[in-house]
């Protein structure tokens, strides 16, 4: 098999989609092909750097990881991050093409069109199978002209299409038949088979509305996947872990803020795993309290962010926590915010100008057109959080707007190293007591020598017996991508899978 293609698309959003793609690649990989995810167009906020710096979409990095490969911005060529209700910043092959508003961007598209097939070709070319991912539903029929996506990125591909319904938020027959008929017929004729996808209860009370929805579509269905327990990464904002809160006995109390543009919640994910953290993401004044630990994460717009923390009252709410003891930590965004000002004189992020920070940390943010995207290996400075903690290197990725410059007074979070360890720059800033800091790096809370300082510092070593050492992040990964692909082979006709890819399925 050389150059097939296999393309997964919708009946809405959040149906499985991203998480699906993955199990394919994965299960293409344990099947000895050289597989690779591709997704044309992606709106999120959680982005990554690869190697070359170039800005990408979380999901296809995940995607990639369970494909075996690294991660490359052609597996994202375009990317829009929302900086309002109709705004979004356009990011074309891993740069920023700049800021568009949703007419705008509409009109924009057909541009794009050879751009997205050029990084699909290059893909193509580098791998044995690739698999796509749709957004959204195909039958979105406001936006089908100039879809570049959805049918439009599989009449380019020439891919045939599996479509995925949920049957977890219920009406799955109805969604998947009306999605259907909302095609065109040659349309319809790319799908090739149906996921149901979320499946939970008796199998055998499902079997009659699948034959009568096979005989109304006329479209075979390949496979109901139950819902699994397996721990995928979300790239989506309303992502079930930023609702919910996994209660764990005697567990340290740890808060995110859940800011309106919150990018990159994907930071917490692996803490969220911890044996002795219970994370919890809030959005209001008094749900703040005096947690463990209350963390500002990064954001896409700092300062309207930092407005709205002020219009809420939330700002005071974070200055009593930590007088009250808790640790206060921002990464990225909320580092800027943890200083005494942050200044936008050509307007970058907003109109708003100028605004005073929390103020928990003497450095001052300016913003400036450029945008810094890269991956770096850090040393995080040796006494950060007490006397006796150990230098740890970490690796991570900063991708921000704006400058931040310390106050002498000020220590450094970190310092960034080169390939020989040697320190090029500083990064963050931590208080003196070591109870507040702040650093530009994502990804910091993927390494555990890291977490189990942070998480004995603030539990003042009470919870110590938990803070045993773990598998790496890579490792517990690893394992969760090996358990979807199992979940999803087991439930899915791999052999008419493979006799679609080989064009023999009409």
């Amino acid at each position: 098999m050389s150059n097939k293609s296999l393309m997964l698309q919708g009946t809405a959003s959040s149906v499985g989609k991203s998480v699906l793609t993955a199990a394919f690649c994965r299960i293409f990989k344990d099947d000895g092909l050289r597989a690779a995810p591709f997704k044309s167009q992606n709106m999120a906020l959680n982005s990554y750097i690869t190697d070359e710096g170039l800005e990408m979409g979380r999901a296809q990095v995940f995607q990639a990881e369970a494909a075996g490969i690294p991660p490359k911005a052609c597996m994202n060529p375009i990317l829009l991050k929302p900086t309002g209700e109709r705004d979004a910043q356009v990011i074309v092959n891993g740069k920023v093409y700049g800021n568009m508003n949703a007419t705008d961007y509409h009109a924009f598209k057909p541009q794009l069109k050879q751009t997205i097939y050029e990084a699909f070709k290059q893909l193509q070319d580098e791998s044995d199978v690739v698999v796509i991912e749709g957004a959204g539903s195909p039958a979105e029929i406001n936006l089908k002209e100039n879809d570049l996506v959805n049918m439009g990125m599989a009449a380019m591909a020439d891919a045939p299409v599996l479509l995925i319904g949920d049957i977890d938020r219920g009406g799955v027959f109805a969604s998947i038949y009306g999605t259907v008929m909302l095609l065109e017929e040659e349309e319809r004729k790319r799908i090739k088979g149906v996921l149901i996808n979320k499946f939970r209860g008796d199998f055998e009370i499902l079997k009659p509305g699948l034959k009568q929805l096979e005989e109304l579509t006329g479209i075979p269905v390949l496979g109901v996947i139950p819902y699994g327990s397996f721990d995928i990464e979300e790239e989506d904002g309303e992502a079930a872990r930023l609702k919910s809160t996994l209660i764990k006995e005697k567990a340290l109390d740890i808060r995110v803020l859940r800011l309106p543009r919150i990018s990159n919640f994907t930071d917490f994910h692996w803490l969220e795993t911890h044996p002795s953290a219970c994370v919890t993401y809030i959005n209001k004044a008094d749900e703040v309290g005096s947690p463990d630990l209350l963390i500002i994460p990064g954001t896409k717009n700092t300062l309207a962010d930092l407005a709205f923390l002020k219009e809420k009252g939330i700002d005071r709410a974070i200055l009593r926590a930590r007088d009250q003891g808790s640790m206060i930590a921002g990464i990225c965004g909320g580092f800027q915010m943890l200083g005494t000002k942050l200044l936008d004189p050509e307007g970058v992020e907003s109109q708003i100008g100028e605004l005073e920070g929390l103020g928990l940390l003497h450095v001052e943010t300016t913003f400036f057109p450029e945008k810094i995207t890269t991956q770096a290996n850090a040393e995080v400075v040796a006494g950060c959080f007490y006397d006796e903690m150990p230098a740890i290197t970490v690796g991570g990725y900063e991708i921000h707007m704006g400058k931040t410059r310390l106050n002498r007074d000020v220590k450094p979070f970190a310092m960034i190293i080169d390939e020989s360890g040697a320190p090029t720059r500083a990064d963050g800033a931590v208080s003196e007591d070591g109870k507040v800091w702040g650093t530009y790096l994502h990804g910091i809370f993927d390494h555990e020598d890291f977490n189990r300082e942070l998480l004995s510092f603030i539990s003042d070593n009470e919870n110590m017996e938990t803070m045993v050492h773990r598998e790496s992040f890579l490792e517990y990964k690893e394992k969760q991508y090996g358990l979807l692909a199992e979940t999803v082979r087991k439930s899915v006709d791999m052999r008419r899978i493979y006799d679609i890819l080989e064009g023999s399925c009409q």
